[in-house]
């Protein structure tokens, strides 16, 4: 059988590391973004983690031959945690306010817990659901926040451009919402039978599939000489984050932990990304700010405290 975490909390753990470092990374890429075209940048992450990883590929003698709807599940679990995600989160953050992005992106954790009693008949408790409330009102308290300082750096002609283009842009951003809810139930689904390692490597390769054209058209008449030395490096680090380590991360701690309970911890992302912003950046938190990360870090003591009595969970039922 394939190792799982000896305690919850080594799951917890996990989970948490994994948005911690997606938010850190997050914070840190606004250079690569700027140096490189996106779907240039998406590919070169998916080709250095899948040359960091390629060992991980081969199948471990105790695990069985994938069936047909594990395969499906991989690809789904790539095309819309990875790929659908990216391109529905970029452009619908270009085509609506910070305030309306960050309010839509809060709904993720309401979203998992939906999802996995939906399609995995997961059990959510009533502090569970309180955990997920503190995460929606943090995350949202923050973006609101974060908006309020920022609106008078906003020109006109911007103002002008999120008011045409609101609708697409949150419309995308429910996409993306309903692509990571979704990342999150699948790859629950796939840790009953793959190895979070195998998942890892599998979902990435896909990835580089599915972004592979778009990569190659964006690479051809590419100045690749006029990056400069330390972007590349941040490449480097940003490939490994984002298609290794936290991939690795978050499948190992969905092995043990509810997909509801895991959403939770998305909130680890923005109090990360603020993190780094703050000790790396220069950036100052208000009030609000810092009260915003409390409320959402109570959920994530909710949802890991243990609960009296509780049963051990079930194996989830298929996916319909």
């Amino acid at each position: 059988m394939p190792h799982r975490p000896a305690s919850p909390w080594i799951a917890y753990a996990c989970l948490a590391l994994s948005m911690s470092l997606v938010g850190s990374y997050v914070a840190l890429s606004k250079p690569l973004v700027a140096a490189l075209p996106v779907f240039l940048l998406a590919w070169l992450r998916f080709g250095i983690g899948g040359l960091a990883m390629a060992h991980w590929l081969k199948k471990p003698a105790h695990e069985a031959p994938m069936s047909s709807q594990t395969r499906r599940l991989l690809f789904l679990e790539s095309f819309l945690g990875n790929f659908l995600f990216s391109i529905c989160m970029l452009f619908g953050v270009s085509l609506t306010s910070a305030v309306a992005a960050g309010v839509i992106m809060a709904a993720i954790p309401a979203t998992v817990a939906l999802l996995s009693w939906l399609f995995l008949r997961e059990r959510i408790s009533a502090r569970v659901w309180a955990a997920v409330a503190c995460a929606v009102l943090g995350i949202a308290l923050v973006s609101l926040s974060k908006n309020e300082l920022s609106m008078h750096m906003r020109s006109a002609q911007e103002a002008d451009l999120a008011s045409k283009n609101a609708w697409l842009g949150n419309l995308l951003l429910v996409g993306a919402v309903l692509c990571e809810a979704a990342y999150a139930v699948i790859g629950k689904k796939l840790t009953g039978v793959l190895g979070p390692k195998r998942i890892t490597a599998l979902i990435n390769l896909w990835g580089f599939a599915l972004v592979t054209p778009l990569g190659l058209w964006m690479a051809w008449d590419f100045d690749f000489a006029g990056v400069a030395p330390p972007i590349w490096l941040l490449l480097v680090f940003y490939a490994l984050a984002a298609s290794v380590w936290t991939v690795w991360l978050w499948m190992t701690g969905l092995k043990t932990v509810p997909a509801n309970q895991a959403g939770v911890f998305t909130v680890m992302l923005p109090v990360s990304a603020a993190a780094v912003g703050v000790l790396v950046l220069g950036e100052h938190l208000s009030g609000t700010q810092v009260g915003a990360f409390a409320i959402a870090l109570t959920g994530v003591v909710l949802a890991t405290l243990p609960e009296r009595g509780r049963p051990k969970p079930a194996q989830a039922a298929p996916l319909r």
